[in-house]
């Protein structure tokens, strides 16, 4: 293995598997971990943070990284260098000793989320997610000091820290890019909001029955989940505080939660984590272990799981699938027919909870993190001024009052706690994204409603495999949107989208 492009495959590989615990441990302590282990958890994931650290900035990396652009490599090759380029460059502008005491943070806030969110206790959680708001600043100026001296185009200081954040989780995405985005949706949300509830407050909505057992509804998404495409012989699906999707592909975890009194919160949660799933089981197999063969970007996994969530899953067609399965698990019911159920999962109603959102009032819950972390970043505010902001805007945007009420506030999120800042913006971009996918999946698809309504999503897949998940990061996302619809992110299709859906238009 003289080769220095082998070379680097072998030490990318084997930071791979290293990764894959790491997942691993992650879904065990939202799962399983009892909470007396989070002190001890923190100190290993913050060693294996570290030892990850160290293999990827270590100087060898640098020279074979160097030697290896001037090999003759295939177009994949080469994506996979730049690909591996960006990952040393994004390690190697953070010190280690950084990189583990975040880690340490954050396992110890997660743990601190969890106890003190269903208290409402702001006071204790405010310290605790002050020092994480310190250590990520202090992360996004080593990361502003790396690339201003890697592009003389980059200014230091506290205005570019953000866009570096953003940048981890959106490659090249900048505030430049999301700010007129946000600014068009802000303009044109609230107006399409209120048409939509003045229409629907003259529509019939039957109560569904109450309560419904939480084992039930775990029943009906596991089987909706498998019916999606989950495989449950390479994944598990379990229950946790924040759904989510983790893993790696052939081993991939998903959670949900269950509400009583709402049987759509938990059903929706799982469908959107199993759109993630099926984005990471589809990533090409010949590159597993490998940096291109990752998905792209946190933006287009979003488009994924929206997709399924939102886009499809919200369709007539697809609550005449579901129908017959929630009468076989729940029993019959008036409630339960198809154009009442439809109903209930189109409802647009401003409400306290993001992941509870229905698509129009979504992403107005996104512009207010965004706009509320982009200045805590440029320190224009402290994270003692967040309650106060969070209300502020909550009543702005959404008529929503939550002053006093942090659980269902600015605390419900596991976000902040986890250190994750510039992650929001991903699921509002993702959403765009999947409306453009969408309107081009359909456009080859006549039969895309009846297939839904069969229950039959080989074809949607097929079509999605065959644009975006066979990719992995051999593209930009840009790259991946535009040869899959014909033309970059336009803002137009998601407004299209939801006048199609809500009015008719």
């Amino acid at each position: 293995m003289n080769k220095p492009y082998q070379w680097l495959e072998a030490r990318f590989n084997r930071l791979s598997q290293l990764a894959h615990f790491n997942h691993l441990a992650n879904w065990d302590q939202a799962t399983q971990m009892p909470s007396g282990g989070a002190a001890a958890r923190g100190e290993a994931m913050a060693e294996l943070s570290l030892i990850r650290h160290e293999l990827l900035t270590a100087t060898e990396v640098a020279e074979q990284l160097a030697m290896a652009s001037g090999e003759a490599l295939t177009a994949i090759q080469q994506a996979n260098l730049r690909a591996m380029q960006r990952q040393y460059d994004l390690s190697v502008a953070v010190p280690g000793k950084l990189v583990r005491a975040k880690t340490q943070a954050a396992m110890a806030a997660e743990n601190a989320w969890r106890q003190l969110r269903p208290a409402n206790n702001w006071t204790e959680y405010a310290p605790i997610l002050k020092n994480m708001v310190d250590l990520v600043r202090e992360e996004a100026d080593a990361r502003v000091e790396y690339a201003s001296k890697q592009n003389a185009n980059i200014t230091a200081g506290k205005a570019a820290r953000y866009d570096q954040l953003i940048d981890l989780y959106e490659p090249g995405c900048s505030s430049a890019f999301i700010a007129p985005i946000f600014a068009r949706l802000k303009q044109t949300l609230p107006a399409l909001i209120n048409q939509v509830s003045e229409r629907q407050a003259s529509q019939p909505l039957m109560p569904l029955p109450t309560p419904l057992h939480a084992e039930k509804q775990f029943q009906l998404a596991r089987g909706v989940s498998q019916k999606l495409g989950f495989d449950f012989e390479r994944g598990r699906m379990d229950l946790s505080h924040h759904p989510f999707c983790g893993g790696v592909p052939d081993d991939i975890r998903i959670t949900s939660r269950f509400d009583p009194n709402d049987l759509f919160d938990g059903l929706m949660s799982t469908i959107h984590e199993t759109g993630h799933s099926l984005y990471e089981a589809g990533l090409p197999k010949s590159l597993r272990g490998q940096p291109v063969g990752e998905a792209q970007s946190t933006g287009l996994h979003e488009s994924q799981s929206l997709l399924f969530e939102m886009q499809l899953a919200r369709t007539p067609e697809f609550v005449s699938f579901l129908q017959p399965q929630v009468e076989q698990i729940f029993g019959s019911h008036s409630a339960f027919a198809s154009d009442n159920l439809y109903r209930h999962i189109t409802r647009v109603s401003a409400g306290h909870i993001r992941v509870a959102a229905d698509e129009l009032t979504y992403p107005m819950h996104i512009i207010l993190r965004y706009e509320i972390e982009q200045a805590l970043m440029q320190e224009q505010i402290e994270v003692a001024d967040i309650p106060a902001l969070w209300d502020e805007k909550m009543q702005q945007y959404l008529g929503v009052a939550t002053l006093g009420n942090d659980k269902d506030g600015c605390m419900q999120d596991v976000h902040w706690a986890a250190g994750e800042f510039g992650y929001f913006p991903t699921y509002t971009l993702g959403a765009l994204y999947a409306a453009q996918l969408t309107a081009s999946l359909r456009k080859t698809q006549p039969d895309f409603g009846a297939a839904i309504a069969q229950g039959d999503f080989g074809s949607i897949k097929h079509w999605l495999s065959q644009h975006v998940w066979q990719h992995g990061g051999r593209y930009t996302t840009e790259q991946i949107i535009t040869m899959a619809t014909g033309e970059p992110l336009n803002p137009d299709f998601f407004v299209n989208h939801l006048k199609r859906r809500y009015l008719d238009e």
